[in-house]
């Protein structure tokens, strides 16, 4: 069950993107499970992708496919993750994008495969290939929901997010769509996301808002501390609804674009962690006074990456003993402790390194038992900040991992 508002918005169309689903029966039964996006021609399109040393063949073609030019065609399966299936694997990937081109009247290197699902087994093509004609033909503006719910795994609610704004007196949408619950702890986007918008942006400036937002949203959550093999986000821009191409960072039109993208993913990204595998508490990790980002972001995620304290929010038992545990080792070199101070939401548990004196357990008690927390540690050395959300750890996460593959 998710955490707090997990509804889907209004998916507004993006000119310039039309997507088709099909049950094509990989692992699922009744449900979609193949889902195609047609690009218009022109569209600039950037990815970032796990850095996993395992990462699967579809990232492998994915990757070499976004080098040589701009996609018309995105693929994504669920069901079979298509990773650790050596080289059959890679020809199985490979032969998608083939197979998809040739009906599609495209070459294959214009298309990008993505797949998610279970490790190690490889893709029953017959019944892939199958399902291509029924993706295309099911082609149509308005099917993002459908998209949402076509790319999902141990998902159990699908995940979406949709803005329209407003750029020199032109309507534009930004719109995504993203799934994951399970093998979260990205490091580079999430399990799988895909955001598209009509605005006209050069393709080196999709790169860089791409990256500029990651790092905002899918680089700052975990579930479970598991980087996932398959991790794929991409950014589209049609520039389908008109106007003059955005080209430089100088551009006004350029930070009101990354304020929107900022936005949707970091939507996308925190219903990921509120659809967590079994969670029952969505945990906002915000860390400041650091001497750099990088001590601020190694502390908020030896926070949401300890078992104890995960499993301390799940019995709503405040033994914040274990929050400072997981500071102290988090590996930030001549941490003053004495200066530390700690919040779960307004009740501070820890002043100038030790208990606060006004701390009751009572209180600790209430805002532990709340479905959502804020945990806010000031480390007192410096003006830097980040922020990490994570959920909790719950017997359903054990059970729901003991039979994924049932």
């Amino acid at each position: 069950m998710a955490v707090g508002d997990v509804t889907m918005p209004q998916m507004h169309v993006v000119k310039g993107v039309k997507i088709g689903s099909a049950e094509a029966y990989i692992r699922y039964q009744n449900r979609r499970d193949l889902v195609i996006f047609e690009l218009a021609e022109g569209s600039n399109v950037a990815g970032v992708f796990t850095q996993n040393a395992f990462c699967a063949a579809p990232v492998h073609v994915s990757k070499a496919h976004l080098a040589v030019g701009n996609p018309r065609y995105l693929i994504i399966n669920t069901g079979n993750a298509n990773a650790g299936t050596g080289p059959l694997g890679m020809k199985n990937a490979q032969e998608t994008c083939a197979q998809l081109a040739q009906l599609a009247s495209v070459s294959a290197e214009q298309i990008l495969p993505f797949s998610t699902g279970v490790i190690g087994e490889q893709l029953p093509m017959p019944r892939l290939v199958a399902g291509l004609q029924p993706a295309l033909d099911s082609l149509q503006e308005d099917a993002w929901t459908d998209a949402a719910f076509g790319i999902m795994t141990t998902d159990t609610t699908p995940k979406g997010a949709s803005e329209q704004f407003e750029l020199d007196g032109v309507l534009y949408t930004m719109t995504g769509i993203s799934k994951g619950a399970g093998m979260i702890r990205p490091n580079m986007a999430t399990m799988l996301s895909y955001v598209a918008t009509d605005a006209p942006i050069s393709r080196e400036l999709v790169q860089q808002l791409l990256h500029i937002s990651v790092n905002q949203s899918f680089n700052r959550i975990t579930i479970d501390g598991d980087t996932s093999t398959n991790d794929s986000c991409i950014f589209v821009a049609t520039g389908q609804a008109g106007g003059v191409e955005i080209t430089s960072t100088e551009d006004t039109r350029y930070s009101a674009v990354l304020d929107v993208l900022n936005r949707v993913m970091k939507r996308l990204a925190q219903l990921i962690v509120r659809d967590g595998e079994g969670a029952t508490k969505f945990m906002t990790v915000a860390v400041e006074g650091g001497a750099d980002t990088q001590e601020c972001c190694d502390i908020a995620y030896s926070i949401a990456h300890s078992p104890l304290v995960k499993t301390a929010f799940f019995a709503s038992d405040p033994n914040w003993g274990r929050i400072l545990a997981a500071i102290g080792y988090a590996g930030v070199n001549n941490l003053e402790v004495e200066k530390i101070q700690v919040w779960l939401d307004d009740v501070q548990i820890c002043k100038d390194g030790g208990a606060a004196a006004d701390y009751t357990e009572a209180e600790g008690a209430r805002v532990m038992a709340q479905p959502e927390i804020t945990i806010r540690v000031d480390l007192g050395r410096g003006q830097a900040k980040d922020t990490v959300y994570t959920c909790d750890l719950s017997y359903d996460y054990v059970k729901i991992n003991a039979d994924y593959r049932s």
